[in-house]
């Protein structure tokens, strides 16, 4: 049996173990939760790259689809918190840096990176080029996705009162299948330009641009059908499960550990800014949070999805924040780092 089928294996037996046990998103948590367990246990998992990357670009389909005229006429009333990114990122770099020099021990390159809530990978790229420890910042950053990816559906349920069980989308069979083959163009072909283009997050962001087109263009009256989006579900939590492959006991007492408490740090912060949102721009409450909630793009969609908030709104904070990071956090910190000598 090779790796990647007894991956999908354990996968598809977190899905049954979460549906039978009725616990709460069985196609993400099941997956997340089975292929973590055994990669603690020492067994050699496998993702694939490029069936997370489909995933994704589903989600990214959602989120375009989700960006109508109606969306459009909102954007002025969201300038006041998407003007609350910049401090949250700066908040976040204050309290991170010191937190994994003092408490992980850290050297400067490694903590700046790991306090940086940017995408994964790309705060992996940037550690390596200014020679960070790698392997602890691929640790710590999945760590953040997967704490984000638990505690935010525990904090929407218990503060907001957020039911876990709402419908994701229509089956396949209620969905035009014209629209069906719209959206399997606008993935593919968004993703393929976005990827050429060397656009971040290209997976989503490509068929998020080219389905939001199809929408304006009144060509697009449909999300993803209920059975694709359990299917990315599916496929982004097998992959964060197997982010802690070959993780040792020293990695996990020590990195593992110091990412999971930064995670607990990082959702007090967007609890907060979610109630300075609230008073100063009236945002709802649950968009305000998945908004400022420094998880990935694509966790976070799916919870947006499943709890039925406004994709675009959420998508509309996290896009800041991540071009925020990515375009910005190389350049201050490489005077950081000069100016620190280290």
């Amino acid at each position: 049996m090779t790796a990647l089928l007894k991956t999908m294996l354990i996968a598809a037996l977190g899905v049954a173990v979460f549906h039978t046990l009725n616990l709460p998103l069985p196609f993400l948590f099941g997956p997340m939760f089975a292929c973590l367990g055994a990669a603690l246990l020492g067994v050699q998992l496998k993702g694939n790259k490029l069936v997370e990357h489909g995933s994704r670009s589903i989600l990214g389909v959602a989120v375009g689809a989700s960006i109508t005229p109606a969306l459009l006429a909102q954007l002025p009333t969201m300038a006041t918190t998407i003007a609350l990114v910049p401090p949250y990122i700066l908040l976040i770099g204050l309290i991170g840096v010191p937190f994994f020099r003092r408490f992980g021990g850290y050297d400067r390159p490694t903590a700046y990176y790991a306090a940086m809530p940017g995408g994964f990978q790309d705060m992996v790229l940037f550690g390596q080029e200014a020679g960070a420890n790698t392997r602890a910042l691929a640790l710590i950053h999945a760590t953040r996705v997967l704490m984000i990816v638990v505690l935010a559906p525990i904090i929407l349920a218990f503060a907001y009162g957020v039911t876990l069980d709402g419908a994701i989308g229509a089956p396949a069979a209620e969905v035009p299948a014209h629209e069906l083959a719209l959206m399997a163009a606008a993935a593919i072909i968004g993703w393929q330009v976005a990827k050429k283009l060397g656009l971040f997050g290209a997976p989503i962001l490509g068929p998020m641009i080219v389905t939001a087109a199809l929408s304006l263009l009144d060509l697009l009256h449909f999300r993803p059908p209920s059975e694709a989006i359990q299917a990315a579900q599916y496929f982004i939590g097998l992959g964060i499960g197997v982010q802690y492959v070959g993780v040792t006991l020293r990695e996990l007492r020590h990195d593992v550990a110091v990412g999971a408490a930064f995670a607990v740090i990082l959702a007090a912060l967007a609890a907060v800014f979610t109630v300075i949102a609230r008073q100063l721009g009236g945002a709802p409450p649950v968009e305000a949070f998945l908004s400022f909630a420094p998880g990935g793009q694509a966790e976070l969609a799916v919870l947006a999805i499943v709890v039925g908030a406004d994709l675009g709104f959420i998508v509309a904070h996290h896009v800041v924040r991540l071009v925020m990071v990515i375009s910005l956090a190389p350049l201050i910190g490489a005077r950081f780092l000069r100016q620190s000598g280290d």
